[in-house]
């Protein structure tokens, strides 16, 4: 980034932050202090998860941008502690849920009861009536179990026998899935993945990590370490403050270009919705909080391109012979679009 970009959004920074004094909207070091929080809540969680700051840290993107995040992997390499880690960390109510193919809709979002002695029915709530709800191997149950998932995580509210319950906020949902072609598996259907605002792969641990982990697991659970360094309200505030993140119309068209060029792109059957593009401008914003900026830069977007966009896409039969991935495809596609210059011109 040259001098004059970088004097640019100096500008476009404090003319941000001046019109939210101003209005009342934060204090001097109100954003500081609270994207400090969301680092001591990632340091919380690397008690528990050892040797994965980069995934814990895109984890914390999503939970600041009002996201839902989709881990995949192989069983055992740490998605579920990963999850509970932050549930304990960030201090919210949270349930939990394996999904079996025996798993009903009822079983998410609750039922309702006659109780004789009042003659009334009464609303029984299910597990996603929480603040953070674990969905642990989310491709093993039914698609109409799946898609009972698809309100609860769009809109924040169930809907049993005709009456709307609006979930706790703030409400997150962070699901684990074994890898297609497991045992017992089948694939989510696109509507559904398309609401996951990351998908994230952990991956095998190196040889010191594993070492680390071995260790920690053998003297003590590691769960049992990781204190709440935060809570739901305070969650809630770091949540506003990412909203008001500011972003340049540039930015705006530099999101748009990308999405366009997957929707135009030979190798992809599917390209991006509008809901990913919103979901790529909101992880942008979190990315720019945790490095406490108040606006957003083209690094921050293509930062996390790849975990937002990596699984809406649907790459073609021609992609799929020459053996193609979509991370390979979104990588062609940052290289043709350039990143806009953020000085006046």
């Amino acid at each position: 980034m040259s001098v004059q970009d970088r004097s640019f959004i100096m500008v476009l920074e404090y003319k941000t932050l001046f019109r939210s004094i101003v209005k009342g909207e934060i204090s001097m070091n109100s954003q500081e202090t609270h994207s400090r929080q969301a680092y001591q809540v990632i340091r919380q969680v690397q008690k528990a998860v050892i040797g994965k700051e980069a995934c814990i840290r895109k984890v914390m993107m999503a939970i600041l941008s009002s996201g839902h995040i989709l881990l995949e992997d192989i069983p055992g390499v740490g998605k579920t502690t990963m999850a509970l880690a932050f549930s304990k960390a960030l201090d919210l109510k949270e349930n939990r849920l394996t999904f079996t193919p025996d798993v009903l809709p009822a079983d998410l979002t609750g039922f309702t009861m006659y109780r004789k002695e009042t003659g009334q029915f009464y609303y029984q709530p299910g597990a996603v009536m929480c603040n953070l709800f674990l969905g642990d191997e989310i491709n093993r149950t039914s698609p109409r179990t799946q898609s009972a998932l698809l309100e609860v995580m769009e809109e924040g509210q169930v809907s049993v026998d005709g009456v709307t319950h609006p979930l706790p906020r703030p409400f997150i949902v962070i699901a684990t899935q074994n890898p297609a072609g497991s045992a017992g598996t089948q694939l989510l259907p696109q509507s559904q993945l398309d609401r996951f605002t990351v998908c994230l792969t952990m991956g095998y641990p190196d040889m010191q990590e594993e070492i680390s982990i071995l260790k920690g697991r053998i003297a003590r659970n590691t769960i049992e370490q990781v204190q709440p360094a935060a809570d739901a309200k305070r969650l809630l505030l770091m949540q506003e403050e990412v909203r008001d993140v500011f972003i340049h119309d540039r930015i705006y068209h530099y999101i748009g270009r990308l999405a366009q060029a997957t929707r135009n792109n030979p190798m992809i059957e599917l390209g991006i919705s509008p809901r990913g593009s919103l979901a790529l401008a909101r992880m942008a914003q979190a990315s720019a909080y945790l490095r406490d900026k108040t606006y957003v830069t083209p690094d921050d977007v293509r930062e996390i391109l790849m975990d937002v966009w990596g699984h809406r896409i649907l790459l073609n039969a021609k992609a799929r012979i020459s053996h193609l991935t979509s991370a390979g495809v979104l990588e062609e596609i940052l290289k043709s679009v350039p990143a806009p210059s953020l000085r006046k011109s």
